[in-house]
């Protein structure tokens, strides 16, 4: 385990408090969870503005009818496979325009994002099937779409717990081990029944907390109790990790799923498969939505990752 930016706590901290005072205003308080869930779905994560839009970002129909949105740079050294965050319920593929094309540019991917369907309207299992179909479209097709057939998978929050669910897929349903060479995994949910950290957290706004997580689990399995979700197709932390690629784990010192990043790397590298594991100091959820230092240095160390994986 590697703990970074530690020179960064005051900035950091600074930030978290900021940001837990004006997520406590009053009329964000007593929104109710449809009027919050659609003015989600309409701004861009972690802001209050509708997400900006690129050209360069192409949308399309793959295999199944399933949506993608790629970004595709003049030079192609391998397809990166991007799951977005949002619970489950909300984010969209073109809800990262600006960072995923500069991604695209800078580490030379073509940068594939699924539209997967959302919970409520369409609960587990809807969300990983279109993941699923996304990948094996990759696995057939990426050499004729993109002139290459390196893979790489990953994504941020419930992005990184989808793109586990799709690896282990592509292994149990369809034999596929080695066809995604890496997995880029963000602070990430892999036990939906509730790790220490995620039950200890209590009611602090930095995104995420105790309650917001229990409401995401409901939403995305409404017809399943705690114990249920730890059905391996569900909480990947309890499925066998054996044949999956080299995994780079990351997630903030102050993210209610610390917990689910920490025991994750353990069981990924206990299979042998090189892991390395990240925890950024003082980082609160999903803190690579903000103009922080430590997102500049997480943003540049993901991309050097996958251009090298």
């Amino acid at each position: 385990m590697t703990i970074t930016d530690e020179d960064c706590l005051a900035e950091t901290f600074a930030f978290n408090e900021r940001y837990a005072a004006a997520a406590h205003h009053p009329a964000r308080e007593q929104a109710p969870d449809t009027a919050l869930l659609a003015a989600l779905r309409r701004n861009r994560l972690g802001g209050d503005t509708p997400p900006v839009r690129l050209p360069q970002g192409k949308d399309r129909v793959i295999a199944g009818g399933v949506k993608v949105r790629a970004f595709v740079p003049e030079q192609v050294r391998g397809v990166y496979l991007h799951l977005h965050g949002g619970g489950w319920a909300f984010g969209s593929a073109d809800g990262q325009d600006e960072k995923l094309w500069r991604l695209a540019e800078q580490a030379r991917l073509a940068v594939v994002s699924v539209e997967y369907r959302l919970a409520p309207e369409h609960p587990f299992p809807a969300g990983p099937d279109d993941c699923e179909t996304a990948a094996r479209w990759l696995v057939d097709r990426a050499a004729a779409e993109f002139g290459t057939q390196r893979l790489l998978i990953g994504g941020e929050s419930a992005g990184a717990h989808l793109s586990v669910v799709t690896l282990l897929r592509l292994r149990d349903r369809h034999g596929l081990t080695g066809a995604f060479r890496a997995a880029n995994l963000l602070f990430g949910p892999y036990d939906l029944s509730m790790t220490p950290s995620q039950r200890r957290f209590g009611s602090k706004r930095l995104l995420s907390n105790t309650a917001t997580l229990r409401r995401s689990y409901d939403l995305f399995t409404p017809a399943r109790e705690a114990e249920e979700r730890r059905d391996p197709e569900v909480s990947p932390l309890f499925a066998d990790l054996a044949g999956l690629p080299a995994a780079r784990i990351v997630v903030g010192a102050k993210d209610p799923l610390r917990d689910d990043s920490l025991f994750l790397a353990q069981r990924w590298q206990a299979t042998g498969a090189p892991v390395h594991l990240g925890v950024v100091a003082g980082a609160m959820h999903g803190f690579t939505l903000f103009p922080l230092t430590i997102t500049e240095r997480e943003l540049r160390r993901e991309r050097d990752f996958l251009a090298t994986a």
